[in-house]
């Protein structure tokens, strides 16, 4: 089976030759790292047993978020950080995707478009969250971007998790959602549409978009999710996953890329294979920009608004001390050892002994 790493080192050479002055760094820089992940490049360790003397070496991952390698480990962990952030209610999941004639103004502007998206959507959701005909409240809000349909097209959305209720003008009262209900779909993609809209114009990008956009109906879906636990297992592969994973790669045989997905309305799995160029360039397109922050907290999820949280949780579970903040990072304890934890020998189970340390290879200047 092969890894993207396979399909970017045997086709990535030809694809950086024919598009290099169009590829944005963020793009070099993805493939750059793919490639050389959990490779004799980043540098590791090599590890011997005791007692079948078989040596073994484990070299360092990339760390890039766009990595299929790089993301399974995070999911607990990220997990086990937002735990302090849940409520005792019922949880939706709000999902805003752009249409389909701004996706190439989108491709084009990246960051701002992206921003905007977040911008628009919350916005949206807080305004009608604050009629009291549904809620009456202030959100909290947890948003995630995602570029992709499960076949690598590009189709930029966000999820968003929500506690069901808000909390009431004034900031001491919890409003509840009614029951497995938080807002109608259809308002809230009108105002998402008009908030879109007014933020492209003082972006200064109204001009590029067709006018049709502006009279045809946006897709906003919203579903219940169950408890707090479960709505954080639901999103957390949002917050981690990658365009593809390397287990959905099923060939790289004459040039072309044979992959696996799912479905979205079917639920079933489909083949597709494509020409290895343009399977690298439908993977690229989904590489964000540098330092751009694809999670998002508003309203009472909003690290600026913790205190607030403490005020929801108080009334909600009274005789349970709950905190809101995780805590404290402890400099010490966030330190990384140069050298992994010990791991024991896959082919007698033994507890493998540290030999020496891999030194990473000079890359070029």
């Amino acid at each position: 089976m092969p890894e993207l790493a396979d399909i970017f080192r045997l086709h990535g050479p030809d694809y950086l030759a024919k598009y290099r002055k169009r590829l944005l760094p963020s793009h070099r820089r993805a493939m750059q790292d793919i490639c050389a992940c959990r490779t004799e490049a980043l540098g590791g360790h090599l590890y011997r047993c005791p007692q079948c003397q078989q040596e073994h070496y484990q070299y360092h991952s990339c760390k890039n978020r766009h990595c299929p390698k790089c993301q399974h480990d995070q999911v607990d962990r990220w997990i086990d950080q937002q735990r302090a952030l849940l409520l005792p209610v019922a949880y939706f999941m709000a999902t805003f995707t752009l249409p389909q004639g701004l996706r190439s103004l989108a491709r084009g502007h990246q960051k701002l478009v992206y921003d905007l998206l977040f911008q628009a959507s919350q916005q949206a959701l807080q305004k009608l969250a604050a009629d009291p005909k549904y809620v009456g409240g202030t959100l909290g809000m947890m948003g995630v971007l995602q570029s992709w349909a499960r076949d690598l097209r590009y189709h930029p959305h966000v999820h968003y998790l929500i506690p069901g209720g808000g909390l009431a003008p004034g900031g001491h009262t919890w409003q509840p959602a009614r029951y497995n209900y938080l807002l109608p779909e259809k308002p809230l993609a009108q105002i998402f549409r008009a908030k879109f809209r007014d933020l492209l114009k003082k972006a200064g990008l109204f001009d590029q978009v067709p006018s049709k956009i502006w009279h045809q109906d946006w897709v906003v879906d919203i579903i219940a999710v169950g408890s707090g636990e479960a709505a954080l297992k639901y999103l957390a592969p949002y917050v981690f996953r990658v365009a593809i994973s390397n287990r959905n790669l099923l060939a790289l045989n004459d040039g072309q890329v044979t992959f696996r997905f799912r479905h979205a309305k079917t639920n079933r799995t489909q083949t597709t294979t494509l020409p290895a160029e343009q399977f690298i360039g439908r993977f690229l397109q989904h590489v964000l920009p540098r330092g751009f922050q694809k999670v998002r907290a508003y309203g009472l999820l909003h690290p600026k608004q913790r205190h607030r949280l403490a005020i929801v949780k108080e009334q909600l579970q009274p005789d349970r001390p709950l905190t809101v903040e995780p805590s404290p990072d402890s400099s010490s304890a966030q330190r990384i050892s140069c050298r992994p934890a010990a791991f024991l020998c896959p082919q007698c189970a033994c507890q493998m002994i540290h030999i020496r340390e891999i030194r990473r290879r000079r890359g070029p200047p």
